[in-house]
């Protein structure tokens, strides 16, 4: 079927659309980075756009279904300041438009949970009678990703509408927490999923691992003074002044054994924008520079504080599929010295190993946050073509 996009992001919605057979003949959204990374790993059909600026007669004709994950910061639960009011709230009218316009035999639309229960859940019944109001039969379910082999615990929304008449059919699971009568199939954990990344050094180039090419396997690692601490207090200029007696090669070239980009640099660096070497990148470095132990009680010598379980604070799960990553930074890695990696987000997501992340770490990491799991959208992609013929 023919398939309108609209709020694409990096597109994990459409992915799995045309990993079921579909085309996407126009996709739509407001944030370049996640454009960039649309165009170069879905293709140029994309425009990079305020949804709220283009023209219905703009958009391609002849549209079979119209999707989207129409934006959610002001219905998220994890917005605490999320009002009924929030203008956000009103985007999912720029789809109704489109859908109106456009009269697609399916539409699905995607949201959080928090949407059921803004203002009482009148907001919520609002959307489902406007699409109903212009001619679909509209039916919706929460879903959980890990039943469609996502290896995560994410919950979502999930809003059909057809105006064929027809029953909406949502997708049958197929992975179980436990095994059954249903299933032999159980729930990907997150070891099963990130687990050979585990050791394996961050790297802010492309690199092969077993015969497979990593990509953006980058992360935050300063968590340090939360959860794995140095036991002693280090003074960072003096460790870059001891670093630098020994220098006897240049940053560009200690970059380049790292894998790094402008990371070492920092290491030698006396004023407000120098940084400590991790545990990792220490015993590395002194290999290089071959200094000797002065530092080494120091630099080495970490203990574990309690830690408090927020949401921007939680450590992943190993054992169960990840807890729901977030747009605003994800969770702190088992190992509990550093956050996933862009990678092992994109891999608890559903995305597939050459799908190529662009942008700043923090853009990179809000795209894979704010996307459909690919492999939750071929189910429901699936069941749409099921539906289409019978």
């Amino acid at each position: 079927m023919r398939v309108l996009s609209l709020f694409s992001g990096c597109g994990g919605f459409d992915l799995g659309f045309i990993q079921a057979g579909h085309e996407i003949v126009c996709a739509i959204d407001f944030f370049t980075d996640a454009v960039n990374t649309y165009a170069l790993n879905i293709g140029n059909h994309i425009m990079n756009v305020d949804i709220t600026k283009i023209k219905s007669e703009d958009l391609p004709n002849d549209i079979d279904v119209v999707l989207g994950g129409f934006p959610c910061q002001g219905f998220s639960i994890s917005n605490n300041n999320r009002k009924e009011e929030d203008e956000r709230n009103f985007l999912y009218k720029e789809m109704l438009r489109i859908i109106k316009d456009k009269q697609p035999k399916f539409f699905v639309a995607e949201n959080v949970l928090g949407i059921l229960s803004l203002a009482g859940g009148k907001v919520f019944q609002m959307i489902l009678n406007d699409f109903a109001n212009i001619g679909y039969k509209v039916d919706y379910r929460v879903l959980l990703a890990s039943d469609y082999g996502v290896p995560q615990n994410r919950q979502r929304v999930i809003i059909l509408g057809n105006k064929l008449n027809k029953e909406n059919k949502f997708p049958v699971q197929t992975h179980y927490a436990q095994a059954s009568l249903f299933s032999s199939v159980e729930h990907i954990t997150t070891r099963q999923a990130i687990g050979f990344l585990a050791n394996v050094p961050l790297n802010n180039n492309s690199f092969d691992l077993n015969g497979v090419q990593i990509h953006n396997h980058v992360a935050y690692v300063n968590v340090s003074d939360v959860f794995l601490k140095r036991k002693y207090d280090v003074d960072q200029k003096e460790i870059a002044e001891y670093l630098l007696k020994y220098k006897k090669i240049s940053i560009s070239e200690i970059d380049k054994i790292f894998g790094y980009n402008h990371t070492a640099g920092h290491w030698f660096r006396k004023d407000v924008y120098g940084s400590l070497p991790t545990k990792e990148d220490w015993i590395a470095l002194k290999q290089i520079l071959n200094f000797d132990d002065t530092y080494d009680e120091k630099m080495l010598t970490f203990e574990e504080k309690t830690i408090t379980f927020e949401q921007s604070l939680r450590i992943s799960n190993w054992e169960t599929p990840s807890d729901t990553l977030t747009a605003s930074g994800p969770e702190i890695h088992p190992n509990k010295q550093r956050r996933l990696s862009v990678r092992e987000c994109a891999i608890i997501q559903g995305f597939p190993m050459d799908f190529v992340f662009t942008g700043s770490i923090h853009n990179m990491y809000k795209q894979i946050g704010n996307a459909v799991p690919p492999p939750l959208a071929y189910a429901i992609a699936k069941e749409l073509s099921i539906s289409l013929h019978y």
